[in-house]
């Protein structure tokens, strides 16, 4: 007979033994979910929408990343039809050979030559990708056509003749041993004009934001994972910023300058994730009125 103290032993060993299990075998394989913004930043095209798709943090790696689903997270990507797709740096594995393998340039880079918008795809480097290999991770994605921009800025216009600046910044930690960077935020804010136009900044660390200008409305990062763990009541795991939970994960807003974060896809560290799953982005950008509009132009009565 089962007693209340042999239960609650039971129940002790095997609850910790059944979220590991999770943390490791299920979540972090999950189909990505998409996790949608829709922001209005200063100076806008009053009648412009801007839909732009956002991956992050592949980590391409064995068994956890493997060619076959980033192929499934490109199809998923494509689903969604945005005018840009941006990828936020951290493309190769994250994880040393104790818990994973690493895939072969050619193979993880194969798949995002598929990735079709119509302002195309735009790529920063992210600091694994210079841990590992930054001008081999640069030549994977130029020979699939997908642009590396390292503070650089392009004008970029849009359907209805106006046009807004999209601007990549260096990493921030590409030197491993120092944790310095090859970023430079004045050099790249010099090189878009003040003409009145729009401009979003692309990073992978987060913890630049203080720094960003209002010039940039709209700036976009991955790299934290959103901790890889959010465990109910207690929260997000800590993430190595200097700003403690501030930059962790999502939309932030700051004066005139907003920030969307991304949770990613893939795992560093530890192949853990916990209550932070896999996830693609899709960011509307318009005034107020445009992004209305948008959505009662896209609404469906429910199946």
């Amino acid at each position: 007979m089962l007693t209340r103290r042999a239960f609650l032993i039971g129940a002790g060993v095997s609850a910790p033994l059944a979220v590991a299990g999770y943390s490791i075998g299920i979540e972090p394989h999950l189909r990505p979910r998409l996790v949608s913004y829709n922001i209005s930043p200063p100076n806008w095209p009053p009648d412009q929408i801007l839909k732009i798709g956002v991956i992050a943090d592949i980590h391409a790696c064995e068994p956890w990343m493997a060619e076959s689903r980033i192929e499934a997270i490109v199809a998923a990507a494509n689903d969604l039809e945005p005018d840009l797709f941006v990828l936020l740096g951290d493309f190769v594995e994250g994880l040393n050979g104790v818990w994973a393998s690493p895939i072969p340039m050619d193979r993880w880079a194969g798949p995002l030559a598929d990735l079709a918008a119509p302002l195309g795809k735009y790529a920063i480097l992210g600091n694994h990708d210079w841990w590992v290999d930054a001008p081999a991770t640069r030549a994977a994605l130029e020979a699939r056509q997908i642009p590396v921009m390292e503070n650089d800025a392009e004008l970029l216009d849009l359907r209805d003749g106006s046009s807004f600046w999209l601007g990549g910044l260096g990493d921030q930690l590409a030197n491993k041993r120092t944790k310095t960077g090859v970023d430079d935020l004045p050099g790249l804010t010099s090189r878009i004009p003040d003409d009145g136009r729009p401009a979003i900044l692309l990073v992978h660390e987060p913890d630049i934001f203080p720094a960003v200008s209002d010039r940039f409305g709209v700036t976009i990062a991955g790299h934290t994972h959103g901790g890889q763990i959010r465990i109910p009541v207690l929260g997000r795991f800590p993430i190595a910023s200097d700003y403690g939970q501030r930059y962790a994960y999502g939309h932030v807003a700051e004066g005139n300058r907003q920030m969307i974060i991304s949770a990613g896809l893939g795992v560093s560290g530890m192949p853990i994730r916990f209550g932070v799953p896999p996830e693609i982005n899709l960011i509307t950008i318009g005034s107020p009125e445009a992004l209305a509009l948008h959505h009662s132009d896209n609404w469906a009565e429910p199946a």
